[in-house]
């Protein structure tokens, strides 16, 4: 693997975000679904604003996204992205290594993520991770759809 950074995005970065979670989005889900999930077409302004979304780099090259949104006593993550170009080469699990490394810091004890049922690619990266499913609810705006909702316990510190 090639060398990486990760840096917050910045809100000049907000087009590059939703570029690369196109990429990254539409086909994977809409070979497997027919649909791409709301990620894909997302303004990234307000969460970049809120310090909410990072990227990942490699040699300098924008490679990957992690939006997460911290709650309480859990960091949600609202979206791995990697643009199509680098994935394979382990960039998605970097970014769940750095989601638990932002929950550390936050003082969180677990990270919590949902994925379409259908999307088992995605479900194998995840428990390969560590994360476990909690549970299955019905997609809100799919019918027939379910969502696995999956969670994973990090070591928190009291940094809050």
């Amino acid at each position: 693997m090639k060398p990486t950074t990760f840096r917050l995005a910045q809100l000049d970065d907000a087009r590059l975000v939703s570029e690369i979670s196109k990429r990254a989005y539409i086909p994977a889900y809409a070979a497997i679904i027919g649909a791409a999930p709301k990620p894909a077409h997302e303004d990234y302004s307000a969460r970049i604003m809120a310090g909410c979304v990072w990227i990942v780099d490699v040699r300098h090259e924008p490679a990957g996204v992690l939006v997460v949104e911290k709650e309480l006593d859990f960091l949600m993550i609202y979206s791995v992205a990697v643009d199509p170009s680098y994935q394979g080469q382990g960039l998605g699990a970097k970014l769940l290594r750095h989601a638990e490394g932002i929950a550390t810091l936050e003082g969180v004890g677990e990270l919590r993520l949902y994925t379409n049922s259908r999307m088992e690619k995605n479900l194998s990266i995840y428990r390969k991770a560590g994360f476990t499913e909690q549970g299955q609810r019905p997609h809100p705006s799919r019918p027939g759809e379910l969502l696995i909702d999956m969670s994973k316990k990090v070591s928190a510190t009291e940094v809050r």
